[in-house]
């Protein structure tokens, strides 16, 4: 399909049907998605297809805790896991408490998803210039994001779509070891896909001239 309108169409779809993605459908999406820039050209993304049931409901329930937590920030009123002002929640409780119900279903058990893949990328050869400044660090995911994007452009392009998580790192070292992971390499994010029963066309996002100003953050809007 045409590029813009790829980029214009493809959503954060969590709801298939149980369609398959044929192997070298994904093969082919792959193929074209290592096109994606890297910080110094020097490719640390890993990408591991999991096909297993049993290992994709534990990737699902790892995300359990942070999504009780999101749910809880998001019903206080706060932007949920930011990192500029503390949260007003008992975030071990709510952690800890399989009682509250996960604000995404889905990932109670990932081994209906069609296709899961962990978006990993090595810290050894990612220039993480921002490593020594006083905040989170963001620059790391240069080097790793442009390519789960185009895996999820790709996927639209194929018929199918899915959503780009994070959840998952907040329990890295688990999922480490659950896929053999050497420590050196950073969980960047989890790729839900499969064929979505409702494509959307019609999406919400701010017009260029709420996000982007003119030599200055105080200057004019930009406009075309």
């Amino acid at each position: 399909m045409e590029l813009y309108d790829a980029m214009r169409t493809t959503f954060a779809a969590r709801d298939f049907t149980d369609d398959e993605m044929p192997d070298e459908t994904l093969y082919r999406i792959l193929d074209n998605a290592r096109f994606a820039p890297s910080g110094g050209n020097r490719q640390g993304g890993r990408v591991i297809v999991v096909k297993d049931p049993a290992t994709k409901t534990t990737l699902g329930r790892l995300c359990l805790p942070q999504l009780r937590v999101y749910g809880e920030q998001r019903r206080s009123g706060e932007s949920p896991w930011q990192s500029v002002q503390p949260t007003g929640i008992d975030v071990d409780k709510v952690w800890n408490d399989e009682s509250i119900p996960a604000v995404i279903p889905m990932f109670e058990d990932l081994s209906r998803t069609p296709t899961v893949l962990v978006i990993a990328v090595d810290l050894s050869v990612v220039a993480s210039l921002d490593k020594d400044l006083d905040r989170v660090g963001i620059i790391s995911g240069g080097s790793i994001y442009p390519m789960a994007w185009n895996i999820l452009l790709g996927a639209r392009n194929e018929g199918f779509g899915g959503t780009l998580t994070t959840l998952i790192a907040a329990q890295e070292s688990k999922a480490q070891e659950l896929l053999g992971l050497e420590p050196n390499i950073a969980v960047a994010a989890l790729l839900t896909i499969g064929k979505p029963k409702k494509q959307l066309t019609k999406l919400s996002r701010k017009k260029v001239e709420e996000f982007t100003t003119v030599d200055r953050a105080d200057g004019p809007a930009f406009t075309g």
